[in-house]
């Protein structure tokens, strides 16, 4: 008599199976790099058989392009949550719940960070938003973020269906950098000739920045570390440190 036991499967909605599997992409992904994203990779990590996560995405193609999709929106929804709200649960994996469950599995540090979103409910003025904004972008958990968008952008060359989820992805965080330099400007707390322009600029100052995530950082002047803050607060007609105090 076979002294093993059989464990039983939970039947899961097509809707919340086909999350988990995004999100246990997402997590590989952005542990391991998009390369590592197969369909039997995932299979593995949530103890299913191949066929079911083929059955949800027949290329691996789309599972790649689904994963970063998931993990550069929900890491958005922590970094700068829109109109100043917590996050909130908007398609498979991304808002509160995506955040949550990225949290739990890239690190401690993440979770502080996810658990810091929620504060943005709080911010009375874009100039809280955008300095808490700032605030997030540094250390191990953005480097994760920002060593995925490296990733994602050399392969995009070779992947159509990633190519077009870099590109939405670009959009939304522009979109939801400039509308926080919009509701600065209508409460005559930021002055910027083109706001979408601005968002740009500061996208830029921190994608260059972000590109160093795969090396040694320690020891660079500040000068160089808070060159996005300089960008921002300079572009925004604001005081010098008027985007890192606390708030």
């Amino acid at each position: 008599m076979s002294s093993s036991v059989q464990r039983k499967r939970i039947r899961k909605s097509p809707e919340a199976r086909r999350a988990e599997i995004v999100e246990a992409a997402a997590a590989v992904a952005l542990a391991e790099g998009l390369e590592c994203l197969t369909l039997r990779r995932i299979a593995d990590e949530l103890d299913v058989r191949p066929g079911l996560i083929s059955h949800y995405f027949p290329s691996v193609e789309d599972l790649v392009a689904e994963a970063f999709g998931t993990a550069a929106g929900a890491e958005l929804e922590v970094l700068l949550p829109s109109g100043a709200q917590a996050p909130t649960t908007t398609g498979a994996a991304t808002g509160i719940a995506g955040a949550a469950a990225l949290a739990g599995l890239t690190g401690p540090t993440r979770a502080g960070v996810g658990a810091d979103a929620g504060a943005d409910a709080g911010a009375s003025t874009a100039t809280e938003r955008l300095a808490r904004f700032f605030g997030r972008t540094s250390g191990e958990a953005y480097d994760a973020i920002s060593r995925l968008w490296i990733n994602a952008r050399h392969l995009s060359r070779y992947r159509p269906l990633l190519r077009d989820r870099v590109a939405e992805q670009e959009a939304a965080w522009r979109g939801r950098l400039e509308e926080v330099i919009r509701e600065g400007v209508e409460r005559g707390e930021f002055r910027t000739r083109d706001a979408h322009v601005t968002a740009i600029q500061i996208l830029v100052v921190l994608d260059g920045l972000g590109a160093h995530a795969n090396t040694e950082d320690r020891g660079r002047p500040e000068a160089v570390t808070r060159m996005a803050v300089t960008t921002a607060e300079r572009e925004l007609g604001l005081s010098h440190g008027a985007l890192t105090r606390d708030t």
